[in-house]
């Protein structure tokens, strides 16, 4: 029996005989798994593709599925799963056209292929977990078509983009072009932490800011430079300085918090808020020719602590105003910020955490330094008292 919706076009090329012949051949080869030990299998680590087509979604799709259309499956499959050993389960409407591309799969060199018998309405009716999407307009279809159609983030993880909400500390050098590049890629809401006013001097790095904006309160300059970006993401701006006092209060209500601060003690006071709140702390700085990021999260990896235990003395390292920078050095660096932050909003890619990238202008290089948690960390060790550390 032919299920229903798009499944139905094979009748109009395939002669019926000959396609029920080629499904019941196929049952005799491809393996068919219940829903809910698909379920099981993908705790296990397997790979769940839901085949059907667009249109056909609306309904819902199995929680932790990944959509590849049909006719795009062959072309994507190498993306989703390099690995040919890596189990995959395929789904579609009612358990047709998984079989068919189960078959397909297998000819491809993948060896553990399954279809998931009954499809979709099969897990619907066994109450197993589904999400039912939120339509994406035809100007976001259009804006981030370019990421859309990228399996590991299709439409389902655009709308975890425009429902997540970043905090940047500070709108300088790094918060600049990390804050352009995550507002361009559609995340929902954007906080701007800083205090300061745009000054002419900034403006050979900090690219967000702009001549006429000279004189405004940053966090206002940069709302206009972002909403002139993406006028459909929300900026909340905080204009105060981001201190011991206050950093646990402003960081809680967001999904990442980006640490792009020039000085130790604003570091510091957020790297403690967001190992109590377990936040992901996404890091970076700079000097003259040199940069260096870091994912620090809590669970996850070691603290900016544990790489960095004390404070350091006062004018162990000069601010840009005496030290100077490369004006196009805070741009690479914050592009890594902005990649690490999608990459954890998506649940993509392996985060750095536990590694310190360094970045040598001059040299041309990048040198990845790995470091573990340090078990007497006065942070993360013990995140209750993190106030009382200084």
């Amino acid at each position: 029996m032919l299920e229903a919706s798009t499944d139905m076009s094979f009748a109009g090329r395939i002669p019926m005989s000959s396609l029920q012949t080629r499904l019941a051949g196929l049952k005799q080869t491809i393996p068919e798994v219940a829903p809910r030990t698909a379920l099981d299998l993908m705790a296990q680590g397997a790979l769940l593709i839901d085949v059907r087509e667009r249109d056909e979604l609306g309904a819902g799709s199995p929680t932790g599925a990944h959509h590849v259309g049909r006719s795009f499956l062959e072309l994507r499959i190498g993306e989703l799963a390099p690995d040919p050993e890596r189990p995959v389960l395929l789904i579609c409407a009612s358990g047709t056209r998984s079989l068919l591309a189960a078959d397909s799969l297998q000819q491809l060199g993948y060896r553990d292929v399954r279809s998931v018998a009954g499809g979709f309405k099969r897990w619907q009716n066994d109450g197993l977990p589904f999400e039912l999407p939120r339509p994406l307009d035809a100007q976001a279809r259009e804006r981030y078509a370019r990421q859309i159609v990228l399996p590991e983030i299709g439409e389902r993880g655009q709308r975890r983009l425009l429902d997540s909400k970043v905090l940047l500390i500070g709108a300088g050098g790094l918060g600049s072009p990390a804050a352009m590049y995550l507002a361009a890629a559609g995340v929902g809401m954007l906080g701007i932490v800083d205090s300061d006013r745009v000054e002419r001097s900034n403006l050979h790095r900090q690219v967000l800011h702009a001549d006429a904006r000279t004189g405004s309160a940053k966090v206002a300059s940069a709302r206009a430079g972002l909403e002139a970006i993406n006028p459909a993401v929300a900026i909340e701006p905080h204009e105060t300085r981001l201190d011991r006092d206050n950093a646990e209060d402003i960081c809680r209500s967001y999904d990442v918090v980006v640490d792009g601060s020039d000085n130790f003690t604003t570091r510091y006071a957020v790297n403690d808020a967001c190992v109590a709140l377990g936040v992901p702390d996404v890091y970076g700085s700079i000097h003259r020719f040199e940069g260096q990021a870091s994912v620090f999260w809590h669970g996850h990896g070691p603290c900016y602590r544990c790489l960095y235990p004390e404070l350091p003395p006062p004018g162990i390292a000069p601010p840009c105003s005496e030290a100077g920078v490369l004006g196009v050095l805070p741009g690479v660096i914050g592009l890594l910020l902005a990649t690490e932050t999608l990459k954890i909003l998506l649940g993509i890619g392996e985060p750095l955490t536990g590694r310190l990238l360094h970045f040598d202008a001059l040299a041309g290089k990048f040198r990845s330094l790995k470091f573990k948690a340090d078990p007497h960390c006065s942070c993360c060790a013990s995140p209750t008292l993190t106030r009382a550390a200084s």
